[in-house]
């Protein structure tokens, strides 16, 4: 693949790769974005090369998760070697206020949160970036049956958990309160 080319993809999947990287870095935007410009770097240098074996969207995926690993990896020995000299004070990230203030959201969040990490990861690869369980399981590193038994799995554990809460469950009208 030429450099034009790469060039190309890379626009192209600019927008879901930021949306997969924010996930990888735990809703971190700065970090994300960190992340992001590392991976189009490592790639325009030539250090990251795409071998046509997968889609080049599934190869981009895991290019991102790699190295955001490798980010957090650094960034937590950083801390670790600074601890005693700086505190550091969280970052946020400001979201819209409206959809923050969503009680479902906040609940499916929070469901969504207690899952295992891989079943979070493969639930969003498939849901959020429309790749196949098979493109994931490339993507995660895994094999195509841990995969679907982590999509399974994270699936089964949702859809509990959102049936437990009352506010997924639709209000029933009876017909003497219908206009």
């Amino acid at each position: 693949m030429d450099e034009a080319e790469l060039r190309e993809q890379l626009e192209r999947h600019h927008e879901l790769s930021f949306g997969w990287a924010l996930s990888c870095c735990a809703r971190q935007a700065d970090e994300a974005e960190d992340v992001l410009q590392t991976v189009y770097l490592k790639i325009l240098e030539g250090r990251a090369r795409y071998d046509g074996q997968s889609s080049f969207k599934t190869w981009l995926f895991a290019v991102i998760r790699l190295t955001a690993l490798d980010e957090r990896r650094r960034h937590w020995l950083r801390r670790l070697r600074l601890r005693g000299y700086k505190r550091e004070q969280p970052v946020t990230v400001e979201a819209d206020r409206t959809l923050e203030s969503s009680e479902r959201l906040q609940a499916f969040r929070q469901a969504l949160a207690k899952l295992p990490e891989r079943q979070r990861e493969v639930l969003h690869l498939v849901f959020y970036q429309e790749l196949t369980v098979e493109e994931a399981a490339s993507v995660m590193g895994v094999s195509l049956g841990s995969a679907r038994t982590h999509y399974a799995r994270g699936k089964d554990r949702l859809r509990t958990w959102l049936a437990a809460s009352e506010l997924f469950h639709e209000r029933k009208t009876s017909p003497a309160t219908l206009p």
